[in-house]
């Protein structure tokens, strides 16, 4: 059986040196970073102007950039090139600041060597963004404190990480008080056997370490987080033959999910929310996830969890929030979460992704 370390190591060797670009990736992963969504004017400004050869060996499978990122403490956990880092660094503005971790000491030395490129393509007077070498099941070592972090993304990166709850625990002791987990991921279908676990590429392809989608959401509300929050998913086309084969029954799915870090004892009763049109890029509606879409100056009902979500987030000035004056009530039997499946949403939404060209980069 691979220990952890074993997998790190094969990790940081897959990313590290083998492979050049996303296009040397197996699997459409790194194709699906729309995943249904149009993107908003400011993060494909912002992508735009992120250095080509650090875009170049990016290989994330989503396209993690929540609203209303401007002022804020960021996290990227499995940085690897720094695209979205560089990225995030325009959207926070120079009152905000962008951390990047990862464990690969050749990503991480690639990019401290575009900080200063960054920072005067921004017009910055410093520099907004900073990375350190660490692993994001151990953060506090890598030297990031408890409650610091307004919002902690990732791309597509804890599929590779043998340890996810260590990983949820550390994300969630690092957010503020209604801080936000917004990320991307490749999910499988059923519970991948531990035989396809000890196949180095199956690893590095995200393959090997892809959570059950289920599985996924019980740990999450276990470590503490909210319900997770699905945003937008597409479907992971495998191009190898071989690997295909090891896959066996097995499909895989990017997702995108929110999660918040709720107050200890937040008040759980159903409320009357009205969106006040004052997100940037979003005057007319604001889609908060795929079964929550806020229209301006139209009041909607939500229940208890989404109610204090907005209530305690970065969100509360952006809406009227007019509590109920019963309590939620609570379901006894154990939720299924079907509306929170990456595959259903994703067969839903038609997500189609298309194999990249290597001269098309």
């Amino acid at each position: 059986m691979a220990t952890c370390d074993d997998v790190r190591e094969n990790v940081k060797k897959y990313y590290g040196s083998r492979l050049e670009s996303s296009c040397d990736l197996q699997t459409s992963a790194a194709s699906c970073s729309l995943s249904g969504r149009t993107a908003p004017r400011s993060v494909t400004d912002a992508l735009s102007l992120v250095h080509p050869e650090v875009t170049k060996r990016f290989f994330g499978c989503g396209l993690p950039f929540p609203a209303k990122l401007e002022g804020c403490r960021v996290l990227d956990l499995g940085s690897g090139s720094g695209r979205d880092c560089y990225a995030f660094s325009k959207l926070v503005g120079p009152s905000g600041h962008v951390t990047g971790i990862d464990m690969t000491e050749e990503l991480v030395t690639v990019c401290r060597q575009y900080v200063e490129y960054h920072q005067k393509k921004f017009g910055y007077e410093k520099p907004n963004v900073s990375f350190v070498q660490g692993y994001m099941e151990k953060l506090s070592e890598a030297g990031i404190q408890s409650d610091s972090v307004d919002v902690v993304l990732s791309n597509c990166v804890v599929c590779l990480c043998p340890d996810k709850r260590a990983v949820l625990q550390q994300a969630y002791n690092v957010l503020k008080e209604g801080g936000e987990l917004y990320f991307s991921d490749m999910y499988a279908s059923k519970v991948v056997p531990d035989h396809m676990k000890q196949d180095p590429v199956l690893w590095g392809e995200g393959m090997g370490g892809s959570q059950f989608w289920h599985d996924f959401i019980s740990l999450a509300r276990s470590v503490g987080f909210s319900t997770p929050h699905l945003v937008s998913a597409s479907r992971i086309v495998i191009y190898n033959s071989e690997l295909k084969a090891k896959a066996g029954d097995i499909s895989y799915a990017s997702g995108t999910y929110r999660l918040f870090k709720l107050p200890k004892s937040p008040v759980r009763s159903e409320a009357r929310v009205t969106y006040k049109g004052t997100v940037a890029d979003f005057p007319d509606q604001l889609d908060f996830d795929s079964s929550h879409s806020f229209k301006k100056d139209v009041a909607v009902e939500v229940n208890g969890e989404m109610a204090a979500i907005l209530q305690s987030s970065r969100f509360f000035p952006d809406f009227k929030i007019e509590m109920s004056d019963k309590p939620e009530c609570s379901s006894e039997s154990t939720p299924q979460y079907c509306h929170l499946s990456p595959f259903l949403l994703a067969d839903k939404l038609g997500s189609s992704v298309t194999k990249c060209s290597k001269t098309n980069k």
